[in-house]
């Protein structure tokens, strides 16, 4: 009798399936089109537990729209640019390309025993020359159309690995790679225009009808549209004045002083010739390079300087000191908050803080405030008090009644502000994009022209420079002639920030080849956009929106002809597991954990909690070690019944070894009786039945429905997955080797192979083995 060898039947059908070029698909005007796409992976070396429970949920949706009759895109590719390999190569004393193309070898090869159902003819890696080429193609169009700018501006600033990050890099003031401590640092830097598309890029939150509100209510909160009002404030001295937006008009009769950014540039202006101008300096000299992401945490110091200077408020006719405030940010309105400490937490605190006076100016309906009394800002609504003829007024009436008498009296207007900042796609790092742009002395910042591209990054660099990018430090690449006027020139040593790469690589898988252009119109159209897309919502607000952002700016230069990339989006959970640490080797992996102790030293582990699977804590689990011992399919089967895709995975050893007991079951079931069915038909529903094997019947097709059901229109795997289960339960209480009744062995073969092509797409190895032991063709 035969065993369940998953080894051996998945290395048949996977070469199986690449001699036949299963999944290789080309574009078919009679077929309907299905593009399946998981975000493209980092080649950092080896495949993990997070990797095989996303790309086998796209794997299943792939598979089962192919049985649909969909011509299935489903590609795979590498985000290989970035820090980790040029930090690898420093280590290791490698080249980033050797490091990079080596992992990509690796993770291919654990892809491929997955048993994914690739398209691998429409592989690239983002450093590949044909593929980062076009992507200066692209920045000098978007230079063209007003959409590229460069300006000095403060950026995060990670001096261990050298280079800028976004707002989104950083975590609790670190960085989110190597956990250093973030600064901020003065530097040149290139921009992507994004916030001219910010009121589109809002609107159609409400139109991603087939992504989770979560990720769309994410995505509105950090474009972050504000109404309200812009107000002039006159300053006491000269004709000067300063703008400030607010989204609260109907308390400007309570600020009682005005905060700037340190940033800002009045903040120095205003102290000049003043006795404070020293202590202005000194306290904008230390907040200036403050990591604005601690401006959020709960022990976060509120601290000032008063200027020396003060301005108007235009409807109360006081004169109100002006503070430089470490917690205003520039980013945000005009970089200057009217402070109104009564309604206003912040600003009470400050206020406090500094003994700057208070006036109550929205009252509860059935209680009055004392300003002395006061323990905290009231931010609730209420009925207004001390605003001229605006009291008695609702606050939320007043507002809109304020704002008309500012612009009435030339003192302000309404205004929308956003949240959402241009983006900042600098990196001082070699290993990514060169920026296609030459300094000239005369000239200025002059584009690189088209027959010139690609501007190559070289091979011979010293990546062990502190404090500069190493590009800077090769001459060969540096030294160029202005195309403009022929004098002597350098090129830019910044490389473009890698989320640049992922902002338009799906719509590149289309069309890998294409030399003529960055994208074949054609083929783009047929395959985009991405029907399914699937990722982890770690990547809601920075790889969504800029994706969102760049196929706006592909639509504008005429490139394609959709509005959004994605038409459906699927969020895995995590995959999680406890922790182990022995008291003397710290954080232990779980093969060196035995019956609950160290297996160096013998001393009894502690176990922590349940968490996502880290290489920091040790708490993983190797994909290679699993499919060796247990086969793909049954890593394939865990991740799927384990818990539905939108939820957390918690590992367990049990349900793994459970899982394989089912697959193992399924295999004896077919495998032991495999002489019965070969040489019949089956059942076709052409006879009428009774009994139990009406019974079976009945719960076949009940299965297939169900089944159908829970893939098509929820991704409930797991559910589905006991539906099969059942149905193989209600099969083994047939004894079969003692059944000799031709019409219950066809009912019993069509059981069968129901339940093989049901669980096809979640584990196709022994689904296709089987199947073909059944007596039907591949």
């Amino acid at each position: 009798m035969d065993r369940y060898e998953p080894f051996e039947i998945e290395k048949k059908w996977q070469e199986f399936w690449e001699r036949n070029k299963n999944y290789k698909v080309t574009e078919d005007a009679n077929k309907k089109k299905y593009y399946l796409l998981e975000m493209f992976p980092y080649p950092s070396g080896k495949i993990h537990m997070g990797h095989v429970r996303n790309y086998t949920i796209g794997d299943v949706i792939a598979r089962y729209k192919m049985m649909c009759g969909f011509n299935v895109l489903h590609p795979m590719g590498w985000d290989a640019f970035g820090m980790p390999a040029e930090n690898a190569a420093i280590a290791n004393g490698t080249h980033p390309a050797a490091w990079t193309y080596k992992n990509i070898e690796t993770m291919k090869k654990q892809l491929i025993r997955m048993g994914f159902s690739y398209d691998w003819s429409r592989e690239f890696a983002t450093c590949d020359i044909t593929y980062y080429r076009w992507e200066q193609w692209l920045f000098l169009k978007m230079l063209d159309n007003g959409l590229v700018y460069r300006k000095k501006s403060f950026v995060n600033w990670c001096g261990s690995c050298q280079t800028v990050l976004a707002n989104e890099q950083v975590e609790a003031g670190l960085c989110w790679r190597c956990k250093s401590e973030v600064t901020q640092k003065e530097l040149y830097q290139w921009f992507f225009r994004i916030t001219s598309y910010t009121e589109e890029l809002l609107e159609y939150c409400d139109k991603l009808s087939g992504w989770p509100e979560k990720v769309t209510t994410m995505q509105k909160n950090w474009i972050g549209k504000s109404e309200g009002a812009e107000i002039i404030f006159p300053l006491q001295k000269g004709n000067g004045h300063i703008k400030v937006f607010t989204t609260r008009p109907d308390t400007i009769y309570g600020a009682t002083f005005m905060s700037l950014a340190p940033e800002n540039p009045l903040s120095v202006e205003l102290s000049m010739e003043t006795p404070r101008e020293k202590a202005v300096k000194a306290f904008i000299e230390k907040n200036i390079k403050q990591d604005k992401a601690a401006l959020n945490a709960d022990d976060f110091e509120k601290e000032g300087v008063f200027t020396g200077s003060y301005c108007l408020n235009p409807l109360t006719g006081s004169y109100i000191p002006i503070y430089v405030a470490n917690f205003v940010l520039m980013e945000y309105g005009t970089g200057a908050v009217m402070a109104v400490p009564t309604h206003d937490q912040r600003d009470f605190e400050f206020a406090k803080k500094y003994g700057l006076s208070l006036k109550v100016v929205i009252t509860p309906k059935d209680k009055e405030l004392i300003p002395e009394d006061m323990t905290e800002a009231y931010e609730d609504s209420g009925i207004m008090v001390n605003s001229g003829h605006f009291n008695g007024m609702e606050n939320e009436k007043a507002a809109k009644e304020i704002v008309k008498y500012l612009e009435e009296k030339g003192l302000g207007s309404q205004k929308v502000t956003f949240r959402l900042r241009d983006w900042g796609i600098s990196r001082q790092r070699y290993w990514g994009n060169p920026i296609p742009i030459i300094h000239c002395d005369n000239c200025g910042a002059v584009p690189v022209p088209e027959d010139d591209l690609p501007v190559i990054l070289p091979d011979d660099v010293n990546l062990t420079l502190i404090g500069r990018s190493p590009l800077a430090d090769n001459p060969d690449f540096v030294n160029i002639q202005c195309p403009t006027c022929k004098r002597p020139a350098k090129r830019e040593t910044d490389t473009m920030d890698t989320f640049v790469e992922s902002s338009w690589y799906f719509a590149r898988y289309a069309c890998p080849l294409h030399n003529a252009s960055p994208l074949d119109k054609e083929k783009v159209s047929y395959w985009l956009p991405v029907d399914q897309y699937i990722g982890g919502v770690e990547h809601a607000v920075l790889h969504l929106l800029y994706a969102r952002f760049f196929t706006r700016v592909l639509r504008d230069l005429g490139i394609i002809e959709f509005d959004e990339p994605f038409t459906n989006l699927l969020t895995q959970g995590m995959v999680c597991k406890e922790s182990f640490k022995c008291p003397l080797h710290g954080w232990l992996y779980p093969e060196e954990v035995k019956e609950k102790v160290c297996t160096y030293c013998g001393q009894e582990i502690t176990i922590g909690r349940v968490e996502k699977m880290s290489k920091s804590v040790k708490n993983v689990v190797d994909p290679e070690s699993l499919i060796e011992k247990y086969g793909a399919d049954t890593a394939r089967l865990f991740c799927l019944f384990a818990a539905p895709p939108e939820r957390d995975l918690e590992w367990s050893d049990k349900g793994v070894e459970g899982c394989f007991r089912f697959l193992s079951r399924l295999w004896r079931a077919i495998t032991e009786n495999r002489e019965k069915f070969i040489a019949i038909e089956p059942f076709d529903g052409s006879t009428s039945l009774s009994g139990d094997i009406k019974d079976l019947r009945r719960k076949t097709h009940l299965t297939i429905k169900r089944v159908t059901s829970d893939i098509e229109e929820r991704f409930h795997f797991n559910t589905a997955i006991s539906s099969i289960m059942e149905l193989l339960n209600m099969i083994y209480q047939f004894e079969i080797p003692k059944i000799n009744d031709l019409l219950i062995l066809r009912v019993l073969k069509e059981a069968f192979q129901t339940i093989l092509l049901l669980l096809y797409p979640m584990v196709p190895h022994i689904c296709e083995e089987l199947w073909e032991r059944l007596g039907n063709p591949p």
